[in-house]
Formats: structure tokens, C-alpha cells, sequence
């Protein structure tokens, strides 16, 4: 034992450390199959319809007037953006299902990071999903307990800010080139001005 003392409750889970993926990370074949799988199907199923859909509705605000056309090239830069806007949005609307099915996977480094993602993203800052058997006694007790002493040590070293209000950023007396004078110019029948 190394002459050092192990304290581990006696049937606690220990979180399994979680894998990192980075940008050298190679998938797995079944991730590969499921990257293709959600490509596939992102395009298929999203892209195409909402990118066919976008376009649809920007031809009937451009025949109807609403939009208007380039004098040069017509409706065709106007279709392409809606073309390409709806693509990246079916795209990005396929993102969580995508995400489910890696989690679905068994022995996946990746689908174990998004699972073990979504368990610290539901559990407070600082806490791991897992609940050991003391968190029960505590569970009627604030996790946090301070004195009057060190709350206003807080409230001291914490900087007050006051509200500014909205005319504040332009006074009276800011210096906007806006006068309320207005120049008197005469004109002649030759078309000579002068000022009054």
C-alpha cells in the first residue's frame, strides 16, 4: 500500500476519467460509419428540403415584387444565398440527432465524451453526476453557510456600480454641429446669393 491510507467509500462508483478528443482524435470504424450515416442523411433529409424550400419562397417574393431582382443578374444571386442559407441550416438542424446517435454507441471514445458532456452540463459547476450515499443526509441543508461577518467583507471588497441613465451619454452641453439658426439667403433675378 505505500505506507499511504486509501479512503474510498465502500460502494461508490468511480467516474470513469473522461476521453479526450481533440483535433488528432482518429474515429472508430463504427464512428466513421456514423459520421457517413449522419452526412448522408443531413443532406438528404434537412439540406435539400430546406435549401429547395428557401429558394421556392425567395422566386415568389421576387415575382411578387416584395424583393427585388439584380438589374444584371436577375433573381439568380438572390436564390443562391437562400439556396446556400437553407443547406448550412438543415445542416446545423441535424446537429442533435447526429449527436444521439453517437451516444447511442457502445464502445465509443466519442460517444462516451458526449455522454459524459451532457451529464456535466445538467450537474452544477464543480459536482459530478454521480450522487454518493451522504448526499441524502445533506439534502435539507444549504450547501453554503456564511457568517454576517464575511458577507459584508463581500459586500465591501465587491466594486458598486450605479445605473447611468439613458440621456446621460448625450447631454445638453455635448457639441452635436446641430444649431436651430437658419440662414436667410437672398437671391437676385441674375441668380447672385447673399446673406442677410
Amino acid at each position: 500500500m505505500n505506507g499511504r491510507a486509501e479512503f474510498r467509500e465502500p460502494n461508490a462508483e468511480v467516474p470513469r476519467p473522461i476521453p479526450h478528443i481533440g483535433a488528432d482524435y482518429i474515429p472508430t470504424e463504427e464512428e466513421r460509419r456514423v459520421f457517413a450515416e449522419c452526412n448522408e442523411e443531413s443532406f438528404w433529409f434537412r439540406s435539400v428540403p430546406l435549401a429547395a424550400t428557401s429558394m421556392l419562397i425567395t422566386q415568389g417574393l421576387i415575382s411578387k415584387g416584395i424583393l427585388s431582382s439584380h438589374p444584371k443578374y436577375g433573381s439568380i444571386p438572390k436564390l443562391i444565398f437562400a439556396c446556400i442559407m437553407g443547406y448550412f441550416a438543415g445542416k446545423l438542424s441535424y446537429v442533435k440527432t447526429c449527436q444521439e446517435k453517437f451516444k447511442n454507441l457502445e464502445n465509443s471514445p466519442l460517444g462516451e465524451a458526449l455522454r459524459s458532456g451532457q451529464a456535466r452540463r445538467s450537474s452544477p459547476p464543480g459536482h459530478y453526476a454521480q450522487r454518493s450515499r451522504y448526499d441524502s443526509n445533506m439534502s435539507g441543508q444549504s450547501s453554503f453557510v456564511t457568517s454576517p461577518a464575511a458577507d459584508s467583507i463581500e459586500k465591501e471588497a465587491l466594486p458598486r456600480y450605479e445605473p447611468i441613465p439613458f440621456s446621460a451619454s448625450m447631454n445638453e452641453s455635448t457639441p452635436t454641429g446641430i444649431t436651430d439658426h437658419i440662414a436667410q439667403v437672398k437671391v437676385n433675378k441674375y441668380g447672385d446669393t447673399w446673406d442677410e
